[in-house]
């Protein structure tokens, strides 16, 4: 899809994966000329549609039944709770929701969305099958954390503007914190730039209730704000802190009385200092800015374009995931996130330099799907991939992947 394309009449081809996405429901629209018109369509026909689980029914889906059948009932259901908000189309591409903010698509044409998804499916894997791995040594330990793996939790929230609001900002983190508990990894805590402070202090109780098991995020307030969290995530017993340096471009559209803004090496540097947690520096794209970030005493750095919900038209992560690497590789740890479905993805960003990586909207679909048995499942799916993608590229651990597994 071209930029700007969602504006225009939409394709036969789109429509039948529209229909199909949508259900029953959505296919008696059949009349309406765009992507706009369908989503409006629908929200005024909700008795076509099939009612929203409960959160008892939606956690009841994943405990029967194999593992294929559980993740396409978790499915079925994040899609009839995130409707209209998010479609839950069978490839989370960025193109059926370009331009949907407050919402989960990217902003403006959704060109940074896409490229995200772009970027990674232009490397491929090398297969080799003439080799003596069969298991893979999975491990991977942060900051003292032993994981199961080395995939985590972004940053989501937002439930209410973002998400549809059918369940509450308390249940959805804890089902991404404990779900990820479940799977063998830990979360990531969000910060909303117009949510009350209470709202983050639910978020930071979901990683107490794990035994600090969690990752706690602020966006790029006032110093003073920052540091003031900042006291608040340490009481929750968090393993790391950080920022999404990222989220400045919002300032203008920030709430009077909560301001976001860019932050510079000494505002940095102050704000490492105020913590004894390590900490990260999330919505690194350059290497000079990558290179800042260590200069301030960053203990992470996290590529990312933010999920392509910040600027519009930016590169992918992957495309300037491998010079950050080759600049930092060893002296921080380097997280990347954008794009990731599958357990594939994962490993070409470790190919390319990243020592963990982070997934979003897959675990939000998990969360809403299935509460923590959902956000596991979908995890745990990825955790399998990975392992087949491994064994089949001849990859022994995940704290050694070559980038020569790339084509």
């Amino acid at each position: 899809m071209a930029d700007g394309e969602n504006t225009k009449g939409i394709s036969r081809r789109d429509f039948i994966k529209e229909a199909a996405v949508f259900g029953a429901g959505a296919v008696a629209l059949t009349g309406l000329a765009t992507k706009g018109a369908l989503a409006e369509e629908a929200k005024d026909t909700p008795s076509q549609a099939t009612a929203a689980p409960t959160t008892k029914e939606a956690v009841a889906i994943v405990k029967g039944g194999n593992d294929a059948k559980k993740y396409e009932e978790v499915m079925k259901a994040a899609r009839e709770r995130l409707f209209p908000k998010c479609r839950v189309c069978p490839e989370c591409d960025g193109k059926a929701c370009a331009g949907e903010w407050p919402g989960m698509g990217g902003v403006g044409s959704g060109r940074s969305f896409i490229n995200n998804i772009e970027a990674l499916a232009k490397r491929h894997l090398v297969m080799r099958t003439v080799h003596d791995v069969k298991k893979p040594d999975m491990s991977f330990t942060l900051w003292g954390e032993k994981l199961a793996f080395p995939i985590l939790a972004a940053c989501t929230g937002g439930t209410t503007y973002n998400m549809g609001g059918k369940i509450g900002e308390d249940e959805f983190i804890d089902a991404i914190i404990g779900g990820c508990q479940k799977a063998g990894t830990i979360g990531m805590a969000a910060d909303g730039i117009g949510d009350p402070l209470s709202v983050y202090e639910t978020r930071l109780r979901a990683i107490a209730a794990q035994s600090g098991k969690g990752i706690a995020i602020i966006k790029p307030r006032t110093q003073e704000e920052i540091i003031k969290r900042i006291r608040l995530v340490e009481a929750s017993g968090a393993l790391a802190v950080g920022i999404d340096i990222d989220s400045a471009g919002k300032a203008a559209r920030a709430l009077p009385g909560q301001t976001v803004e860019p932050k510079t090496t000494a505002q940095l540097r102050e704000l490492v200092r105020a913590t004894r947690l390590p900490f990260i520096v999330k919505g690194i794209m350059t290497v000079d800015e990558a290179v800042m970030a260590k200069e301030a005493g960053a203990s992470a750095i996290v590529v990312s374009n933010h999920g392509g919900r910040v600027l519009d038209h930016t590169p992918g992560a992957a495309e300037v995931l491998p010079a950050i690497a080759e600049k930092l590789k060893g002296k921080l740890v380097i997280f990347c996130d954008g794009g990731v479905r599958y357990g594939a993805d994962a490993l070409k960003y470790l190919a390319l330099g990243a020592d963990a990586v982070l997934v979003g909207r897959p675990v939000v679909r998990g969360a809403f799907g299935g509460g923590q048995d959902g956000v596991a499942l979908v995890l745990k799916k990825m955790k399998n991939e990975l392992v087949d993608a491994m064994v089949l590229t001849g990859t022994a651990s995940v704290r050694k992947v070559q980038e020569k597994i790339l084509a």
